[in-house]
């Protein structure tokens, strides 16, 4: 094991957390407040009497993934089945309607058991949420938007490393549909892990998928969607065993054809009449002819910058690369919005999210009237206006926090033109009470030269 891993996984570096370890819930702030606001110095250095040294900085570009990019002239078929065939060409003229709750299903279509069959009976109206609101029901996946949780399984307590402070189940209730996370190959095993499985390790992929079957188990009328990060670019059917063996495989949507354009997907509610209802994609290594359930991410969208540490967030595309703007306008797209600072440390370095920026970075409008420069509102507005169509996924670290609980599902309904009056977030395990920069880097390096003179000594 890595000698600067133990130390910053094992040592909490008080970034985001309080300096006597206690953690906040978020459920306690109200919708008008605009608490732990500060701003952080663009570098902080600190060097030790040992002669290892330590800086971060606030600016800058994160080092993009290299691994390689699928492109297809023309879509391939998949040979789809006959369920998947039918998703694929879900019109209007077929659409979802669910009463309360209460279905019958005819040609793919779900009905009020109730409703007339004279041509006179006025048409039923839809009660049941589907992802959350009634009208998402006849929308098509992914031309909407909706919140991913930036590497969801990471919510340990008192590690730096973290980006979420709620766990997987607490994010699903809350509103979170689409789960990311970085895995690692260890021991012929996948895991979730950042960075490095001596830095935070969640544990076996298998277990965090077993998390999310159950949950799509309990709730019949949501689509999920999972975003695996391919860190040690391993071959797709390595994911098989984890994704079968955690029971998500009866849920799993198989497309009819690669790629699938933003015109391409079934509506929500047929895929909710199918019961394949979560979507996986791989960042890199899919094969889609071997593993057809396992999708291509970019060649069926595309993301603004990668790990952005710039406050301003550019509606930029990024990943792949040398994407035509015809190609780009066809595909959904993914909005980066996890502001990160860089920590330098024995010649490596780590991004962690820019605990003291929390509550700007996911707000509506920003913490004040007079500052909206890098909230999410102001990013997912700029998108809209820049590509014509608003981001398929808001991409966000602890996404309970805000300039309110919930702030960041907010946009996704100012987004979606509906209205967001849900109860959020669930309770916090890893957040913490904020530090201003700082303070937050002095108290946690102070405790890291305590641990390296106590290991090297």
């Amino acid at each position: 094991m890595h000698l600067r891993w133990v130390l910053l996984g094992a040592i909490p570096l008080a970034l985001g957390q309080s300096t006597d370890g206690s953690t906040g819930t978020s459920s306690s702030r109200s919708r008008t407040s605009s608490t732990r606001s500060s701003s952080a110095t663009s570098s902080d250095a600190f060097t030790f009497s040992s002669g290892i040294s330590i800086s971060t900085v606030a600016s800058g570009s994160a080092s993009v993934p290299t691994g390689s990019y699928q492109s297809f002239a023309t879509q391939q078929s998949l040979h789809p089945t006959s369920s998947t065939s039918r998703n694929a060409t879900t019109t209007s003229s077929n659409s979802l309607l669910i009463v309360g709750g209460a279905t019958s299903t005819s040609n793919g279509t779900m009905t009020s058991s109730s409703s007339s069959s004279t041509s006179s009976a006025p048409m039923a109206t839809n009660t049941q949420p589907c992802n959350g609101h009634p009208s998402f029901c006849n929308r098509r996946f992914m031309n909407f938007t909706q919140v991913c949780a930036h590497n969801s399984a990471f919510s340990t307590k008192n590690n730096a490393a973290s980006n979420q402070g709620i766990d997987i189940t607490g994010q699903l209730d809350d509103g979170i549909r689409m789960i990311q996370g970085e895995t690692h190959w260890v021991n012929d095993t996948l895991y979730s892990c950042h960075t490095s499985c001596d830095l935070l390790n969640a544990g076996p992929l298998v277990d965090e998928l077993s998390t999310v079957a159950a949950w799509v188990r309990d709730h019949p009328y949501d689509v999920l969607t999972l975003l695996l990060v391919n860190s040690d670019y391993r071959n797709a059917t390595d994911y098989v065993g984890p994704l079968q063996d955690s029971g998500l495989g009866n849920y799993l949507y198989t497309p009819p054809k690669a790629p699938m354009y933003a015109d391409d997907w079934p509506e929500i509610g047929s895929m909710i009449l199918s019961g394949k209802r979560v979507v996986v994609f791989l960042d890199y290594m899919a094969n889609q002819t071997q593993v057809p359930y396992i999708l291509d991410e970019f060649s069926q969208m595309w993301e603004t910058p990668f790990s952005p540490q710039d406050s301003s967030f550019p509606c930029t595309q990024q990943r792949p690369p040398n994407l035509s703007k015809a190609d780009a306008n066809r595909l959904p797209y993914l909005a980066n919005h996890n502001l990160n600072i860089e920590l330098s440390f024995g010649g490596s370095s780590l991004l962690i999210p820019q605990f003291d920026a929390l509550n700007q970075t996911n707000s509506v409008n920003g913490t004040s009237s007079a500052n909206n420069t890098g909230s999410l509102g102001a990013m997912a507005t700029q998108c809209n206006e820049t590509w014509a169509r608003p981001p398929a996924w808001l991409l966000v670290d602890f996404y309970n926090y805000g300039n309110f609980p919930g702030s960041v599902f907010e946009v996704a309904a100012k987004m979606n033109n509906v209205t967001y009056d849900e109860k959020c977030c669930g309770s916090s395990v890893s957040a913490g009470t904020m530090l201003s920069a700082p303070v937050a880097v002095a108290v946690g390096l102070a405790m890291l030269q305590v641990g390296v003179l106590l290991l090297w000594s």
